[in-house]
């Protein structure tokens, strides 16, 4: 599954992979993450019909638990197998920034070593990206075990997306 958006999007949005409702529906981030993403871009003041929303892997990794199917992390050569098709993803659109959503994209794009939780809101240069910020996935925040704590990610994860937009306005 390619991404979506349009090609001269100032931002560009890249996840893990497709999950199960995307897998079905055919699209990026329209699943539990993606209303949660849909939500926060709003808060940000960034509208999802301006920005390109991409994953790192192009496929649904699952494994059968009754009857769901349950994700799966990629492994390295699912990554360096797709990465062609992100990079072309780069090419054509030419985000001003780049905003990595999780560990898979942001190693992805910074290198193995890089962590979210020490490089987390900051605007950053890679060889894939003039310009790109990483932040937590929003399907963490669905995990998150209480109230309490979702709400203080997810306001951070907003924090992170605002951060991001005054990033994309910036020449």
């Amino acid at each position: 599954m390619f991404g979506e958006g349009p090609k001269d999007a100032t931002i560009m949005l890249v996840g893990e992979q497709p999950g199960d409702y995307e897998d079905q529906e055919g699209k990026p981030f329209v699943g539990p993450a993606g209303k949660i993403m849909d939500q926060a871009l709003e808060e940000a003041g960034i509208d999802r019909k301006e920005v390109y929303v991409t994953n790192t892997v192009k496929h649904f990794k699952w494994e059968p638990r009754g009857k769901r199917r349950i994700h799966q992390k990629p492994n390295s050569r699912e990554i360096a197998a797709c990465r062609p098709w992100l990079e072309a993803e780069l090419r054509l659109v030419k985000p001003k920034l780049l905003v990595c959503l999780g560990a898979t994209a942001a190693q992805t794009i910074f290198g193995a070593s890089f962590r979210v939780t020490r490089e987390r809101g900051k605007v950053l240069s890679s060889k894939l990206a003039p310009r790109a910020l990483a932040t937590v996935h929003p399907s963490s925040l669905l995990r998150q075990p209480d109230e309490e704590s979702r709400q203080r990610e997810y306001e951070r994860f907003v924090v992170d997306l605002r951060a991001a937009r005054r990033a994309a306005s910036k020449e």
